[in-house]
């Protein structure tokens, strides 16, 4: 099938690794914080205008850390799901044929032939890059996911005459 003729509605991010840049900053009391890139905010309000955008987390010790992030400062839907069950939850969750997913890891790889479209950052785990659809320029937490929401709009999306300009 012509990328063109696929529908997209829905856009999964999975946050560490993607949405940041994967490294978890620890003290001898435990996690301490993530690292989260200024740009894909950015990105994530373009497409979030045009299709259902969602976060998807396993990592249940930087949970509110991530949750400050992404549901309260970006206004995104955000659910804890391990990488497990990530599949069935996603597929109970989402039509799959009418969603794309941005993905790092192992996981995310096994993840990406049960999507319409599928999307690694730059610096992904090699399994997850080869087996993309599409690979960013950017690495993760660094645009990689502005990179991809500017991706979809162009290749998937009708996007409005004022995002035109810019894409």
């Amino acid at each position: 099938m012509n990328g063109k003729q696929k529908v997209i509605k829905n856009l999964i991010l999975d946050v560490d690794g993607v949405l940041t840049t994967g490294q978890f900053l620890y003290t001898k009391d435990g996690k301490l914080a993530k690292v989260f890139g200024p740009h894909d905010n950015d990105g994530v309000k373009l497409i979030s205008k045009l299709i259902n955008v969602c976060a998807i987390s396993a990592d249940k010790r930087g949970f509110e850390i991530t949750e400050k992030r992404v549901a309260v400062d970006m206004g995104l839907k955000l659910n804890l799901v391990s990488e497990s069950t990530r599949l069935s939850w996603l597929q109970e969750n989402f039509d799959l044929s009418e969603s794309a997913y941005v993905g790092d890891g192992i996981y995310d790889a096994m993840i990406f032939e049960h999507v319409a479209y599928s999307i690694a950052p730059a610096n992904a785990f090699y399994l997850a890059r080869n087996k993309a659809d599409f690979v960013t320029s950017a690495k993760s937490g660094e645009g990689a996911v502005a990179e991809a929401c500017l991706h979809l709009m162009e290749k998937f999306l009708e996007v409005p005459r004022s995002l035109k300009n810019i894409l």
